[in-house]
């Protein structure tokens, strides 16, 4: 097919929803990708962390092609044995809980605000204080939940029951509950917000708070989950265990498939009825996941993660110590950010240009997530082109 024709189809039929670059890709392997053109593009933004462990990881795509071959679905009121199976293994590498599997991030959020809301049913509770700067999906609910008015303002009037206070900042949320509050949700990690780090002493008391007032804490774990922190976990570097997680992104290794994690009394609430994913949990799904738990054990990728995240943190660090318009490195394992002293999307093109996929957030923040399985080399590739573009972009 054209170029021009793939981008006719797309102005013809799709939904203009999104911002698109102009780059048609067509082959992805590893921490790279192939444009249309054969271009060769080394990406450090990988499918927005869906891509994970990289492009077609090999065990993935094997057990994608011998699932398919098998059984690709069937209704949630039937077994299966891979969605059993993967739910023993999240429950185990986590905290124990019980697990309900769906499609997305914002799908498994969706869930754990049901979860809370039935949590509180009983005394009449259903408020959930959520971060600013936060992002939880694109759902009514979910983007209401998001503390980013600018997500959520078209689509008003929003659903009742959602606050939000100032990240990593105890008494405003202290001061924000009231008697409806059930839940308080928080990324570990903030990742459209900015890249922004949950203070370890700052989650301690939110958890004794929420144990002391019989709430509920999610940890959105849709991106920082599956090895990128440098734990399976963020939360597993912070020694707060959370009541709720949820999971997305990494999980399927490209595959789509969220879950939501709870403790098992708390997700006994949940009855048939009560809520549903026609899709979630299919067995090709659940298929993709275990190939991916698979590989982060077998190919030490946890490991691999701490140590090119200090590799890499040491070389930004380098290139804020060369350039003034580098203000800070911030972030975690293979989740880290540049913050400009300007508007970043000028850089982004640029490293475009010069064959590297990055992605500006909040104007001036550079994100920077190459796949869990990146190497020292690649780090080196990609660190050169940043360095060469931030010297354009700043001439």
């Amino acid at each position: 097919m054209e170029k021009e024709e793939v981008v006719q189809n797309y102005e013809k039929y799709v939904v203009g929803s999104y911002t698109r670059s102009g780059l048609i890709f067509v082959e992805g392997k590893g921490s790279y990708l192939w444009d249309i053109d054969g271009k060769k593009y080394l990406d450090f933004f990988p499918g927005w962390a869906v891509s994970g462990l990289g492009h077609c990881h090999p065990k993935v795509v094997e057990a994608i092609k011998g699932q398919a071959e098998k059984l690709i679905h069937i209704a949630n009121n039937h077994y299966h044995p891979w969605q059993g199976a993967l739910a023993k293994r999240l429950s185990e590498l986590s905290f124990g809980g019980k697990v309900f599997f769906c499609n997305s991030g914002a799908e498994a959020n969706e869930s754990a605000i049901k979860l809370a809301r039935l949590y509180g049913k009983s005394t009449g509770r259903y408020g959930i204080i959520s971060m600013e700067n936060s992002f939880h999906g694109r759902t009514l609910a979910t983007v209401t939940m998001t503390g980013q008015p600018k997500y959520s303002k078209p689509f008003e009037p929003l659903p009742p029951g959602f606050s939000y206070v100032p990240f990593n900042d105890f008494d405003a949320l202290e001061k924000a509950m009231d008697a409806q509050t059930v839940a308080v949700i928080i990324e570990p990690v903030q990742g459209e917000g900015g890249i922004n780090v949950a203070d370890r002493e700052y989650l301690k008391r939110v958890k004794d708070l929420c144990e002391k007032n019989d709430l509920l804490l999610i940890f959105d774990e849709v991106q920082t989950g599956f090895g990128r922190t440098g734990n399976l976990f963020a939360y597993q570097h912070l020694g707060i265990v959370p009541d709720i997680m949820t999971l997305a992104k990494t999980l399927g290794g490209g595959f789509p498939i969220g879950a939501m994690i709870a403790e098992k009394e708390i997700a006994g609430l949940m009855v048939p009825g009560t809520h549903a994913s026609t899709f979630g949990g299919s067995p090709l799904a659940c298929a993709a996941c275990l190939a991916v738990l698979d590989a982060i054990e077998k190919e030490k990728l946890i490991e691999n993660v701490a140590k090119q995240g200090d590799y890499l943190r040491k070389k930004l660090m380098a290139l804020k110590e060369k350039y003034p318009a580098v203000k800070k490195i911030k972030g975690l394992g293979v989740m880290l950010a540049a913050e400009l002293d300007r508007e970043g999307a000028g850089l982004v093109d640029i490293c475009t240009s010069k064959g590297l996929l990055i992605n500006c957030t909040h104007g001036n923040v550079i994100r920077i997530m190459p796949s869990v399985a990146v190497t020292v080399q690649e780090i080196d590739e990609g660190i050169a082109i940043l360095d060469a573009s931030i010297a354009e972009f700043t001439r």
